[in-house]
């Protein structure tokens, strides 16, 4: 099995690649029809909160797409040449690095959707959240310095591809952090709908899908454009 990974192993991992991108995809899709429902005021409470928790059912694959994408575009980046030397073995014992901070990342993402609506799911969601806040400035960073000239990734003649694709990446990180954050005010605004028809917080979660639903065209759009740049490498 190994030994097929090491002769198989750039296929593999941009197998796994697609995959990923399917389930960022079609996930948000799905969280984007769910939300009608969810808003809906004219519906009974208790299938809003199961229309909300399928949101959250299809959300968990679309989050696990998202964090997947990185560390299988960095691997791939390595065996294709755009960081460290593949040839002298020199960044490849970043690897595995790279993959246990993936492990204890998918554990956090994970543990934060078995456990909403207990205690510890505060803490687990709020230490996901703070993954964004680190990550977005450094991928921004590295993705533009290197479009420039400065790395750490090479984006010469034909290879600048590999560092826009990093760019939108990290942008498209910040409009998910949008979304993140709805999600987070629904979850807040239902305990007070279950005290009673509450008019104030109706308006905020109709003012919250409206602007989900707004970021949620240019997400579409800022994704098939990071997949463009990575199947048709224009640059």
């Amino acid at each position: 099995m190994a030994e097929f990974f090491v002769q198989h192993e750039l296929a593999i991992l941009r197998w796994l690649h697609i995959l990923a991108m399917v389930y960022w995809l079609g996930g948000e899709w799905g969280v984007f029809q769910t939300s009608y429902k969810v808003v809906n005021p004219a519906l009974p409470l208790e299938e809003r909160r199961r229309h909300m928790d399928t949101a959250y059912r299809i959300d968990i694959l679309a989050r696990t797409g998202i964090i997947s994408l990185l560390p299988l575009g960095l691997h791939m980046g390595y065996l294709w040449g755009f960081w460290g030397d593949r040839g002298a073995g020199v960044g490849a014992e970043l690897l595995p690095i790279m993959w246990g901070i993936y492990a204890l990342w998918f554990a956090v993402t994970w543990g934060a959707f078995a456990t909403r609506g207990k205690p510890i799911w505060s803490l687990l969601s709020g230490i996901e959240d703070w993954t964004r806040y680190l990550l977005i400035p450094a991928l921004l960073v590295a993705g533009i310095s290197s479009l420039f000239g400065f790395g750490p990734f090479l984006a010469g003649a034909g290879m600048g591809w590999y560092a826009a694709k990093i760019t939108t990446f990290g942008a498209l990180l910040v409009i998910g952090v949008i979304l993140r954050l709805i999600m987070h005010e629904w979850q807040k605004l239902f305990p007070v709908l279950a005290q009673g028809p509450n008019p104030e917080a109706e308006v905020k979660l109709k003012r919250s899908i409206a602007l989900g639903r707004s970021v949620a065209y240019l997400y579409w759009i800022g994704i098939a454009a990071t997949a463009f740049f990575g199947a048709v490498k224009p640059f």
